[in-house]
């Protein structure tokens, strides 16, 4: 089974777990398994982070899941050619996996379905706030535990403590190197485990 969605359905589920599609919908309705239903459907989708969770607990083996153990990061940048540049650089690695994101608002469809531990955000994109930021992973369990780093051309050692403050784990200047941003990426993570 592909497991490289992020988002399941319930039959999918039911493989996974061994079980009936009807007791994945049982288990959805009830507020067991959370997950949500397809606008205009009553198509049921389950986040693969929910499903790891009912899983461990409610001792479901996890047989049938085969998750990539690589990190995953998400780049939000209004340059297609960095972003172009970081993810396959990232992914090259073979370390971590990497999408991109060119707005705040595509960050957030990214961030639904993908759920990475680590967010490089451009701090100066139109809609990037780093304060709404923090505040709004913190505010869903499926991503309080989401560790961002910002990046700036202009930033100051003031903005650099700001963020900081504000929740990021880190920051870092642009221009940088890969090297530079897999360090950053390697100490974030660190502190995360």
């Amino acid at each position: 089974m592909d497991l490289s969605k992020e988002v399941l359905t319930t039959g999918q589920v039911a493989k996974i777990c061994c079980v009936a599609p009807r007791t994945v919908s049982k288990w959805f309705d009830s507020g067991q398994l959370r997950g949500y239903r397809i606008p205009g459907s009553k198509d049921r989708r389950i986040p693969l982070a929910q499903l790891v969770r009912f899983m461990k607990a409610y001792g479901i083996p996890m047989d049938g899941l085969e998750l990539s153990s690589n990190p995953r990061v998400l780049i939000v940048d209004e340059e297609p050619e960095l972003t172009e540049l970081i993810t396959r650089s990232l992914n090259e690695t073979g370390r971590f996996e990497a999408r991109a994101a060119a707005s705040a608002f595509e960050a957030g469809t990214v961030v639904a379905d993908f759920q990475p531990q680590v967010i490089v955000a451009d701090v100066d994109i139109a809609g990037i706030s780093g304060r709404l930021l923090t505040r709004c992973l913190a505010a869903h369990p499926e991503t309080q535990d989401t560790q961002i780093v910002g990046t700036s051309a202009s930033m100051t050692e003031p903005d650099r403590q700001a963020l900081l403050q504000e929740g990021f784990a880190d920051t870092i200047a642009k221009p940088f190197s890969i090297r530079q941003l897999l360090g950053v990426l390697d100490n974030v993570l660190a502190v995360a485990v």
